[in-house]
């Protein structure tokens, strides 16, 4: 199974816009189809961002149904290592997540502020991700 790190940006969209690529991905870890890992500050990230007042549009049991969601699905890890690869320093945690993990893929919306790859892990984006994906499905159901 594809294992991946979603980055906030990502969270929050898949919260804000439920028809777009992001909220596919989010919807595609739910069915089991990808596998999701965080860690303990990731998971606090994605709680204060998404709680943030400018995302008050969102019907209020959104937020929590979204974070009890990732809770439920995600595999928590514990990095060991502490890494400064990103100049935005919260970037890390989650590269840093990715290499404990040894995830498959980053998916961010901002990847200007991560390399390309991470040891194995490629940084990419959720329409990538659901390409990727839809690719493979296809390509498994010629194989039959």
């Amino acid at each position: 199974m594809i294992g991946a790190v979603l980055g906030t940006n990502v969270i929050v969209s898949a919260v804000l816009t439920r028809g777009g690529a992001e909220a596919h991905t989010l919807d595609l870890a739910a069915a089991g189809k990808i596998q999701i890992y965080v860690t303990l500050p990731i998971l606090n990230e994605y709680e204060e961002v998404i709680g943030r007042s400018k995302f008050s549009r969102i019907r209020p049991k959104v937020i929590p149904d979204a974070l009890t969601l990732i809770r439920r699905i995600a595999t928590l890890v514990n990095p060991k290592d502490l890494l400064a690869v990103s100049p935005d320093e919260s970037d890390n945690r989650f590269l840093e997540c990715a290499d404990t993990a040894d995830a498959d893929y980053l998916v961010t919306g901002n990847r200007r502020h991560c390399p390309d790859h991470w040891k194995r892990t490629a940084v990419i984006g959720a329409r990538e991700l659901v390409e990727l994906l839809i690719d493979a499905e296809r390509a498994g159901k010629a194989d039959r």
